[in-house]
């Protein structure tokens, strides 16, 4: 069925679940899992809840997001390893997540992507 999944993560609670039933689905399946972290390029201004808040150099953003994404990938790669699934974690840079995540899908040959939603419920989801 399906032999290269990959997972997408940010490191909320949501994808974290997700990747933790994704790795589930390829043990079962004996497929191999590509994670993927998409982190924002590198800007001088740090924002939090949409306010400015600091200024970061562009090498200070180029170790947080690897350090951002070291933290996510590991995780997935972990549980992947405990189990005895094949797991390559990689790291992109996009404004645009969805674009990456198909992206790295086409390019790495990968025939599911399996990850989370954006949580809504109720008439929220629904209409979506």
């Amino acid at each position: 069925m399906y032999q290269h999944i990959l997972i997408p993560t940010d490191g909320s609670k949501l994808a974290d679940r997700a990747a933790a039933a994704g790795v589930r689905l390829a043990a079962a399946l004996g497929a191999r899992i590509t994670g993927l972290f998409v982190s924002p390029p590198a800007t001088p201004l740090v924002y939090e809840h949409f306010m400015p808040v600091s200024y970061m150099t562009p090498e200070e953003h180029a170790a947080a997001i690897a350090r951002a994404a070291e933290r996510c990938l590991g995780t997935l790669q972990k549980a992947a390893a405990a189990v005895g699934v094949p797991c390559e974690g990689i790291s992109v840079t996009s404004d645009f997540p969805a674009d990456a995540i198909v992206e790295t899908a086409a390019k790495r040959k990968c025939d599911l992507i399996f990850m989370a939603s954006h949580g809504r419920r109720g008439v929220a989801a629904v209409l979506l």
